[in-house]
């Protein structure tokens, strides 16, 4: 990931840092980012998080706490929350809002409520997850045929940020148009640099519903 860093040209090119990100596969966030060394007590705790929440989905902070109690680490509920903020998760319950959106940003409505999707390129979708490795974490971004469950494009990110999504999008339209794109609320899918490339594609954009799993692991 470095080299192809490394290969971006910030003056002296024709195409824009961005384009140039988007054809090395890269995130433009990943430009100007430092990692920040997670150590290794973190891990270990996060790692626990990690298969804890495998088996208990319902687990929020408090249980998640109290777990860590039973297992002799002494850790405070602000960390738990902290860490499991970091890594996406979140407990699994009935509650009205399953993704909190930018209120700055415009939410658009569900569409596929009734609908049959009986061909490709006529729902996308799209999510984030995360994935565990054994230094850390990254986040995963796919655009995938909702018909086929074909992934279109993907990218990795070490922040959740915009840009990677983005790329992501770009990569996918190359290829084809689907009539709509659905998404949950997340800040990232509503915010504008992500909403402007369908509306430029004329594509129909429909949000509300969370369909991927929250996380992935390897």
């Amino acid at each position: 990931m470095k080299e192809r860093h490394e290969m971006v040209e910030y003056t002296g090119c024709d195409l824009s840092v961005r384009r140039q990100c988007a054809l090395l596969g890269i995130a433009r966030s990943g430009l100007y980012y430092e990692a920040q060394e997670v150590s290794a007590k973190d891990q270990q705790i996060m790692r626990m998080l990690d298969e804890q929440y495998t088996k208990m989905p319902y687990y929020g902070v408090e249980r998640m706490t109290a777990w860590l109690h039973r297992e002799g680490e002494q850790i405070g509920h602000n960390k738990v929350r902290r860490l499991m903020r970091t890594m996406g998760l979140e407990a699994i319950y009935p509650k009205p809002r399953l993704s909190i959106p930018n209120k700055e940003h415009v939410i658009y409505p569900y569409l596929l409520r009734g609908v049959t999707v009986t061909r490709p390129n006529q729902v996308w979708a799209t999510d984030i997850t995360y994935i565990r490795l054994s230094g850390g974490f990254v986040y995963l971004v796919a655009i995938m045929d909702w018909f086929s469950r074909y992934v279109l494009s993907w990218r990795l990110s070490p922040t959740m940020d915009t840009e990677f999504c983005v790329a992501a999008l770009e990569e996918a339209l190359v290829k084809e148009h689907p009539e709509i794109f659905n998404s949950d609320q997340g800040s990232q899918f509503t915010s504008r640099e992500f909403t402007g490339v369908l509306k430029a594609a004329n594509v129909r954009i429909s949000q509300g519903v969370r369909w991927l799993s929250n996380k992935t692991t390897i």
